[in-house]
């Protein structure tokens, strides 16, 4: 199983034909049949159920697509990082992030390195904790945005000097909208939305006598901008961190922090046995030069 051959089956994806990815890849297409056959024999999985129009992946071909695209990203960025290793600053910096208002202080020291290094790039990566973990992980990110608490024994890490504060997402209209903040009896009942994220041991402990039993939870969201949609259309309340999602102007939503407040800490980690590229040296460096 080489590169080739999986940049070709990831095009067959793409384009759900195999005359459309030879096409694509300027190739024949009897060349690139022989070649998934031959993919399909050495793996000892069928890859494709080809039906008269479009294929469709198998379940090893789907385990195979997420897989390859890993391969293939790495491989692509091994070789983007060795060709810049010993030039000036350059190449691209990756970042994952799970929603947060402090992503706004990386966006300033990025701004302030794009002005000094016109030629780095900024990849960014929005998840839950959970997925930016695993990119992380797999080195196909140089840093995350992660909320408290963390394995510090495994990571490197900047504490942010900005906290989070959680409320409650809902519609103007909404009868909690007329106070000035939500307490934990006030959250009773109410249909909410809440984040994959959330551990209510972890993130609630403590607060209001708060026990996940006594929430109606209609939903869950990974990222807040689809849940806020879902607040929008009346089907409930969003329990999450503010400054996230716009409640300014014409929204129909408005926002509600908890009360006594609700804090969250980010900070922005790395693999401690991380080989940084230039690059993302100088990311590091001068976000701890603004920082300080």
């Amino acid at each position: 199983m080489n590169l080739r051959v999986l940049r070709y089956f990831l095009a067959i994806v793409e384009e759900q034909s195999i005359t459309g990815a030879a096409e694509y890849l300027q190739i024949s297409q009897p060349s690139l049949s022989r070649q998934i056959k031959d993919l399909e024999e050495h793996l000892g999985h069928k890859l494709f159920e080809r039906g008269s129009r479009s294929i469709t992946l198998t379940p090893a071909g789907e385990l195979l697509r997420d897989r390859a695209r890993e391969i293939v990203l790495m491989a692509d960025r091994t070789e983007a990082e060795l060709t810049t290793l010993e030039q000036s600053v350059r190449g691209s910096v990756y970042i994952g992030a799970a929603e947060s208002d402090g992503f706004r202080l990386l966006a300033d020291a990025a701004k302030t390195m794009l002005d000094t290094y016109p030629d780095v790039n900024f990849q960014l990566y929005s998840g839950n904790g959970e997925t930016v973990t695993y990119k992380l992980e797999s080195g196909l990110l140089d840093f995350a945005l992660l909320f408290e608490p963390m394995d510090t024994t495994r990571y490197s890490y900047i504490s942010l000097p900005k906290t989070d504060c959680w409320g409650l997402l809902m519609r103007r209209d909404n009868e909690l909208a007329v106070k000035e903040s939500i307490s934990a009896e006030d959250l009773v009942g109410v249909p909410l939305m809440v984040s994959m994220q959330t551990r209510f041991d972890r993130e609630f402990s403590g607060w209001g006598n708060l026990d996940q039993r006594d929430l109606h939870i209609v939903g869950s969201y990974n990222l807040l901008f689809n849940a806020s949609l879902f607040v929008a259309e009346g089907c409930g309340c969003a329990l999450c961190l503010d400054h996230i999602v716009n409640v300014s102007g014409d929204s129909n939503l408005t926002f509600r922090l908890l009360q006594p407040r609700l804090r969250s800490r980010m900070n922005l980690v790395w693999k401690s046995d991380r080989k940084f590229t230039p690059a993302a040296r100088a990311y590091l460096e001068t976000l701890q030069q603004q920082l300080a």
